[in-house]
This record gives structure tokens, sequence and C-alpha cells, in this order.
């Protein structure tokens, strides 16, 4: 892999890393304080596999409210104790009558979520892990996650303690109204219980605002002294586990039954004795999905299939796995934090620690019929499109850190589809459809008309990514694959992009905009890469070409975009100013279209211009946008900016008054959402790591090192 190259037209890379170098905050030592990690976030992650498959607490506290699936629907998770015969609730807000046992601290790591608890002589730490570690393609997709338990006595006594985990039938429906059946698995050393719909309309809905009603939710703990296990009602088990410590002797055979009305549940409880030395126990929380996407009208497996495993044999494999994931997923965390500090600071690694299990779970992990790889976004509360184009470019920065493989699985089906009869089109698609079902896009005039289709918007992503794949694999190999289709996509920009037409771009809010800037630069750099691709396929003559086309570009955009003290909005609104994002290129990509000044001018005025929570994202409205604010924050060229343009998003998530899964678009005055949740997007956060040559590197070498089923698939 060669990721820092010296370009014809750009300065050497021993420059350009000793300047990147500069920008980094100082190293830190390498035992982490992890009082970092110890923050209010707007939201706490639990369960983090897919968009159908993720569980969040809404609440500083876990006892304050249910457990929540990302839109806000309930998707109740229970936790209960019982300390030397008294009960305690330590997740949940019922049963209301049983006290509450009392929480003294709560840490995000990137795969971890971890809860303390302390009262009646003993300490209760609970810790969520979703080892979703994007550099093991098999792990990724493996929809399992794991909550473990430690408890201890605090007063030199001995304690008997039973602990319940109970999780509600809601996890497996969208309405409520849905009828339930649960049965149990034999597998060796394995209680197995699983719950979900009747009916099982695999694949039939799509949408936004839904939850998942086919497949089924288990619930599954290791075979062991001091545990049993029960399916029934769940307000009933809680109930007699609070005054017995026990679950009923059999389950509750009538089913099916609605959700609504009988609360159908599994619930296991683990006793164990808590003495001087911590005791360890956990439980396996996991979602079979039985088919995951709809693409061109076939259904998709999961990618974890591709081992021939069925789902009894997955759970085996993960409880086998246990004790390796378990150090894998701390090592992986506790390396990771490391540089996100050397990256940014405290705010930088508090940030994208909450970002980093959401970008995630916004996507699932699919191989068609011929072992292609495909990742597929949603685009969650926002229009529930499937692979969004202008979703896939700002979350792009995460997977090109951490496994490239992974951005080329979001773009080959994409290409695919841009390359197929069906699209018709001399600019790129929008998206393949509404999640789950990637048949063909439907924003705008879909394959129809031009009417609200995003012509620049979505071929400058497409040239900018594949540009950045070139750099971090070291070849254009994926390039040339689709070379006709790209060279389409550039000569729509050489000839609209310098100054785009009234057409729509991820940043229209407020309204179409025509003569958008922003939007131009994103066509120069787009350019300015499609040049460097040239180059590296062998195309020479077009590789000049468009190197001096992108340069020109350059030279009349900083003439037609100056006012005064800063760069304007558009063209021809000389008083208006907006973030010149997609400028973050030129330095990552080495096109070095523009000189340093246009970024130091940008920054000396947003510096001027910020709000109590943020950089607003352009003049004409107090909001802005997560992922550019860090981008724009990356354009500076000394630590000292960023955290500048950084210590208001960090006032952010302290206080908004928004408590969902981070957003990406709020209101910088009083810190509320203005709209997303739980969107992919917000793996834009980690874009300062592919200014820091030497961690880039790091991290991208370390997936691609992988075997072929762990890394970088070797299928496309």
């Amino acid at each position: 892999m060669t990721i820092w190259r010296p370009r014809k037209a750009g300065r050497s890379s021993f420059c350009l890393l000793a300047a990147l170098l500069l920008f980094s905050a100082a190293a830190v030592p390498q035992n982490i304080d992890y009082s970092l990690t110890r923050f209010r976030a707007p939201a706490y992650p639990l369960i983090t596999h897919d968009p159908y498959f993720s569980v969040w607490s809404f609440s500083d506290r876990l006892t304050d409210s249910d457990t929540r699936h990302w839109t806000g629907a309930r998707h109740s998770l229970t936790g209960m104790i019982r300390i030397d015969g008294k009960p305690y609730r330590w997740m949940g807000e019922s049963p209301k009558e049983t006290p509450v046992l009392e929480q003294t601290g709560l840490e995000i790591q990137p795969t971890r979520t971890i809860y303390q608890f302390q009262g009646s002589g003993i300490t209760l730490e609970a810790t969520f892990l979703s080892p979703v570690l994007p550099g093991d393609l098999d792990l990724i997709s493996r929809p399992v996650s794991y909550l473990a338990w430690t408890v201890k006595a605090t007063d030199g006594r001995n304690h008997q303690v039973q602990l319940l985990l109970e999780a509600s039938g809601n996890l497996a429906v969208t309405t409520g109204k849905e009828q339930l059946v649960w049965s149990r698995l034999q597998r060796p050393g394995l209680k197995i219980m699983r719950i979900g719909t009747y009916d099982q309309p695999v694949l039939q809905k799509s949408g936004d605002n839904l939850r998942i009603d086919w497949g089924y939710f288990y619930l599954v703990v290791p075979e062991q002294a001091g545990e049993t296990e029960a399916e029934g009602s769940g307000s009933d088990m809680a109930k007699q586990f609070a005054e017995t410590g026990n679950l009923p002797y059999a389950d509750d055979m009538r089913q099916p039954r609605s959700q609504s009305d009988q609360d159908p549940a599994l619930a296991t409880v683990i006793s164990v004795e808590a003495g001087s030395q911590p005791v360890g126990r956990h439980a396996l929380l996991a979602y079979d999905d039985i088919a995951a996407i709809e693409f061109m009208g076939r259904p998709e497996p999961a990618y974890w299939r591709h081992s021939g495993k069925d789902f009894g044999q997955l759970l085996e494999t993960a409880e086998h796995d246990y004790s390796i994931i378990n150090a894998r997923a701390e090592a992986f965390d506790r390396e990771l934090l490391d540089d996100l500090q050397q990256v940014g600071g405290d705010a930088y690694a508090r940030l994208t620690s909450l970002a980093f299990r959401q970008t995630i779970a916004a996507h699932k992990l699919v191989y068609d019929f011929d072992g292609s790889l495909m990742l597929f976004s949603k685009e969650n509360f926002s229009n529930g499109c499937i692979d969004t184009v202008d979703v896939t470019y700002p979350s792009s920065p995460f997977f090109l850190l951490f496994n490239p493989a992974l951005l080329k699985a979001q773009l080959t089906p994409i290409l695919g589809y841009a390359e197929s009869p069906r699209w018709r089109f001399p600019f790129a698609p929008h998206d393949l459809g509404t999640y789950p079902k990637a048949n063909g896009q439907v924003y705008g005039g879909g394959e129809r008309t031009e009417d609200d289709q995003m012509p620049v918007e979505e071929s400058g992503n497409m040239l900018i990514m594949i540009a950045a794949l070139a750099k971090v694999e070291g070849n254009a190999g994926f390039a040339a694959r689709h070379w006709d289709t790209l060279e389409k996509w550039a000569r729509y920009l050489k000839e609209k992009g310098m100054d785009p037409a009234n057409q729509l771009s991820t940043d229209d809010f407020a309204g179409h905009l025509a003569h958008n800037a922003n939007l131009s630069l994103k066509a120069i750099l787009a350019l300015g890469g499609f040049s460097q691709l040239a180059e590296d396929t062998g195309h020479h003559k077009v590789a000049v070409e468009y190197a001096q086309l992108a340069h020109d570009m350059a030279s009349q955009w900083m003439q037609k975009a100056r006012s005064g003290d800063h760069y304007s909005l558009a063209f021809d609104k000389p008083d208006s100013w907006s973030q010149k994002y997609n400028l973050v290129w030129d330095r990552i990509l080495g096109l070095n279209l523009f000189p340093d000044s246009v970024a130091q001018t940008e920054i000396a005025f947003y510096k001027k211009t910020l709000g109590t929570y943020g950089l607003a994202l352009d003049n004409r409205q107090p909001y802005t946008k997560l992922d550019w604010e860090i981008w724009t924050a990356t354009l500076s060229t000394n630590a000292q900016d960023f955290q500048t343009l950084l210590a208001p998003i960090d006032q952010w998530l302290a206080k908004t008054p928004s408590r969902v899964p981070l957003t990406d678009w709020y209101w910088i005055g009083d810190g509320k959402q203005a709209g997303f949740q739980a969107r992919s997007v917000v793996g834009g956060v980690y874009i300062p790591f592919l200014r820091n040559a030497k961690l880039w590197e790091k991290w991208a070498q370390r997936a691609q090192a992988l075997p072929a089923s762990q890394g970088a698939s070797n299928r496309h």
C-alpha cells in the first residue's frame, strides 16, 4: 500500500508530511486517561449492528427510560438485580415499584458502553460490547452483541446476587400489533431462546421510520450453574423475580400473542456469590434477519453466511470466541483512543468515540450471487433511501481509514447500476431505492427525468471517493474497471461544474441555489482527482488535459468567489458565505490546486462567525451539519484553530436538549435537532486522520493485511 505519493503538480511528499504532522495535536502517553470517555452524550449506543438491530439508551441514567431503537420506538431490555434478597433495577424504567440501583459511572468507547452501579455492599459493572471491528469482515457482519456483568463486594462480606436480563418481543416488530411466537434451540453448552413474528413477512416492507418485522431476536447464555431462563409475559417474569429471585418453572406456551396486548419476552437469571474478587458473567444478544437486502429484485444474505454456517453454529462460534473478541475490542479501543487524542485531543476523542458504532450501524453488509461484497447504507430519518451517494460521501473518511474494501463495497452496486441500460443519464445516480430494497433510484426524477436530480453533487462525490481509494490502495485498479463511466462523469463536470446551474445539492435545506461556490469546489477537485486516476491508469493525454483544466478552473473560482475577507456562498451573491468543506480534499489527495491562503482566509472568517454550538452551514439559516463542521475544521493549518472550531461542538454534545442518537443537522443557537438522526454521515468526523499520513496508513494497512475472509475482499 502507498498512501502518500508525490504528484507532478504537487509538492514533495516529505514537505506535505511535515506540514500534516505539525497539524496534529501533541502526542499523549500510551496509557489513556479514560475520563475522556465519561461524558454526557445525546444518546448512548448499546447494540449497534445494522439499521434494524440498533438499540440505544436515550437517558443519562439507564433506568430513566426504556431502551429504544434509534427511531425512538421501544426496543426494551430490562435489567434487575437482587442483592441478598433485595431487588433493584439497573436497566429500564419498569417495574417502577422496584427501587433503582445507583448508577455511579458511564463510559463510551468506540466498541463498548460501560455502566457502573453500586449499592447494598456490592458494585455492578455492565458492559455492552458490539465488536464491529471494520477490518474484520466476518466479525463486522456477525449480528451478535455481548452484555457482560462483573460484580464485586465492597464491604468485606459475601453477598448472594441474582441478575435478571429480560428482552421484550418488541425487538422483533415494527408496529407492536404483530403476532409473536417464541421457541428454544439446542446447541451444546448454550441456552438459546428466540422470538419473532408469526407471519414472517421477509423483505416485504420498505421505508424510513420502520423496524424489522421478520427474522428472530435471540437471547443466549452459556450453560452453567446458577442460570435459569424462561419465555412468557415480561411483566409477570419481572414481578416474580423481584419477589422470589426466580423465573417461572416452565415457558408460557400460549402463542401467537400480540406484543401490544400480552408483553411476551425472553428472560434469564444468573446467580453468583459476590466476594472480594470480581465475578464475571455474560450473555449474547443476536438477530437473524434470514434475508437482509433486496438487490435488483433478488434477496441477498448477510455477509456472515458466506461461511455456510447456520445461525445456531454462528452463535456457537460467537460464544467460543468471546474471550478473544473481548480482548481484541479492548485493545482496539485503547489504541484508537490514543490516536484520536493525538489527532484532535480529548474533545475530538469524545465525538469520534460516539460516532464510531453509529456509522457502522447505519449499514448492512451482504454478498451477491457472484460473491461480490456490497455494503448498503440507510438514509435514516431523511427519506429512507438505500446506498445514497451523498450519504456515502460524508461517511467515506471512516471507511477509507479503517477498511477501504468497505467503501468499494458501497460504490460497486452504484457503479453497476449506473452502467446498466436502466440509467441513461450522463451523471451519477443519487440512490438505489428505499431501504431495504435496492431496486433502482427513487429520489427526484428517478430513472425517468432529470427533475430534482443532483448531477454535479453525485458525480463529484463519486470521482473524489474513487480518487481517494486509489491513493490509499496505491493503485487505480478499481477505477480502471469503470473507466468509461468515470470519464463520462468527468466530461459532465467539465461542462457543468465550474458554475453550477440551479440544481440540487446535498445542503439545499434553505432551497435550491444556482452558482453554488462550494459545489463548484467539489467539481474542480473531482476533476483534479480524475486527472490523477487518468495518469495512474495510463491515460496520459487525458491526465494532462484534466490537470490543466482543474488548475484553470481553480484560478477562475478564486476570482469569482472572493468577497472581501472570505469567499461567497454563491458567485452572484457577494455578501454571502458558506462552509467550504469540500476544499479539504485538495490537501488529502495532494492536488494542490488552491494556495494555502484560501483555506486560511476561510478559517479566519469562520472564527469570527462561530455561534454558541458551532459554525452555521452558511449565512441563510442558523443551523449546521456536524460532518461538514469537522471537514471545515480540518482545513486548519494548526491545532489551535482546529480546537477553536471544535470547542462549540463539544459543548453541544454535552448540552443539546435533543436526546437522540447523533443528529448531523442542528441549530447552533439552542443546540436542538433540526432533522436527521443516527445517520452514517457522522463517519465524516474521522476525516482529520486522512491528513495524518502515518496514522492513515497504519489503520488502512491493518485491514488489508488480514486474510480475504476477514479483511479487504478479493471478490471484486
